[in-house]
C-alpha cells in the first residue's frame, strides 16, 4: 500500500546525475481515491537530491510505483520506481 513518507528509487540508473546512481523520490500525499481522466490513480511525489533536499514536486501515476524489483514473471523491472523504505 502506498503511504506518505515512503521512498522509491528508479528501476534504471539515472543519466542526469552522475553522483547518484538512481533517482530517488518520496511520496508526499496518499493516492487520490478517484481515478483521473486517464483511468489511473495519482500520488504526489518529490525528487530527493543526493544531499537530501526535496525538489520538483509533481503528480505521478500510482501504477509506476512497485514493491518488488521483479515482475510477476520473475524478470527484473526496467521502468518505474522500486520501494526502498519509509
Amino acid at each position: 500500500m502506498i503511504q506518505p513518507g515512503q521512498t522509491y528509487r528508479s528501476a534504471s540508473p539515472s543519466k542526469s546525475d552522475p553522483q547518484q546512481r538512481h533517482t530517488r523520490i518520496r511520496i508526499t500525499s496518499a493516492p487520490l481515491g478517484a481515478a483521473d481522466l486517464d483511468g489511473m490513480r495519482k500520488v504526489q511525489v518529490v525528487t530527493i537530491t543526493s544531499d537530501g533536499r526535496e525538489i520538483r514536486p509533481r503528480w505521478m501515476r500510482a501504477d509506476k510505483l512497485h514493491t518488488t524489483p521483479t515482475t510477476r514473471d520473475g524478470v527484473s523491472r526496467r521502468t518505474g520506481y522500486l520501494l526502498e523504505g519509509t
